[in-house]
């Protein structure tokens, strides 16, 4: 026989109504009493049936997390932080996936408007007219885009881009390339502003190329325009385009980082993998799924909003090295290893 609410409010030595608050408004209730009862249906093995407390509550407990391209490996560690930080509040998660396309987007974050409490908007390709209208049907919170007035989690790419830029020029780099990623992609914008503002206070020329995919393959595809720039160093968008773009050249006899350097984006679990290893800005993505669960439900409790911006890291590894205007001081072997961090 299934166990009831009844059943745990006479073993704990509560009132029902007691129960149910445990469940639906857990802030509610006294923490010592909040875990006592807790612990009680544990051990009754009670499961709180969902679809009645969302007809007294008017929640779901659910969150739909909608992202750009979930094959991209830059996106499974947020899904899983935020999967995992949503269950310890009592929440599941509905993942969805818009191949990179604006108008799938709209679709899914219409259909599960009314499925959830909520929506983890992940780098987003609708226009900003758009998000701020959806955002009337259903709270949201935008991850890796900036929108004046909505609650965001982004990640500091600009210091990043910023970075890598002034890493390439102390080795000597002054024609580099910027590897774009897609048209509409507010990361791209600001990788490619912080990168360009960068290179031009240093008198360096950065050439842009894209817009792009950002996949594995419109980075190898890209290798001969790079080559035809004359370019020493390249930043890419993502890691995928950088790795594609580094074994392209490889395949065509380029030294990596002998005559071109690469650095990537996002520090992928690939980037530390190919060879050589490479040199790349770590994404602080986990921390943005796990910020991104907490900033939604506050916002469902009391309308807050709010953008928070997490700190990125250039990681040095092996597939940058000197360039044409290396300083007099010759970067030696022991220099060079004192850079690269494991």
């Amino acid at each position: 026989m299934a166990v009831t609410i009844r059943d745990v409010a006479r073993a704990s030595g509560v009132h029902i109504s007691t129960v149910s608050r445990t469940f639906s408004a857990p802030h509610l209730v006294n923490p010592e009493t909040r875990s006592r009862v807790l612990a009680t249906a544990e051990q009754l093995g009670y499961r709180p049936n969902r679809a009645a407390r969302a007809l007294i509550t008017g929640r779901t407990h659910n969150i739909g997390l909608i992202v750009a391209d979930i094959a991209n490996p830059f996106f499974p560690p947020l899904i899983k932080a935020a999967e995992t930080h949503a269950r310890r509040r009592d929440y599941h998660v509905f993942v969805a996936d818009t191949d990179e396309d604006p108008i799938v987007e709209l679709d899914l974050v219409q259909a599960l408007a009314k499925q959830v409490d909520g929506i983890l908007l992940c780098s987003p390709r609708m226009s900003d007219d758009q998000i701020e209208q959806v955002r009337r049907e259903v709270p949201l919170v935008v991850v890796n885009r900036m929108i004046t007035g909505l609650p965001a989690v982004v990640m500091d790419v600009g210091h990043g881009a910023r970075e890598a830029v002034r890493h390439l020029l102390d080795l000597g780099h002054r024609h580099l390339v910027y590897l774009a990623g897609p048209r509409g992609s507010w990361t791209n914008r600001e990788i490619r502003r912080a990168a360009g503002a960068t290179a031009r206070a240093a008198g360096a020329d950065l050439t842009v190329l894209g817009p792009n995919q950002p996949v594995e393959e419109t980075g190898a595809a890209a290798a001969e325009a790079v080559l035809r720039t004359g370019a020493t160093a390249v930043l890419a968008y993502n890691d995928l385009m950088a790795i594609g773009l580094l074994q392209a050249l490889q395949d065509r006899g380029v030294d990596v980082p002998g005559q071109v350097s690469v650095v990537g984006i996002d520090d992928i679990a690939y980037s530390g993998l190919v060879r050589p290893r490479l040199t790349t800005v770590a994404n602080p993505t986990a921390a943005a799924g796990r910020t991104a669960v907490d900033m939604l439900l506050q916002q469902g409790d009391d309308g807050a909003t709010g953008q928070v911006t997490l700190r990125t890291d250039l990681i040095i590894r092996n597939s940058t090295g000197p360039g044409p205007y290396a300083p007099a001081v010759a970067i030696t072997a022991e220099v060079a290893a004192a850079h690269v961090k494991e």
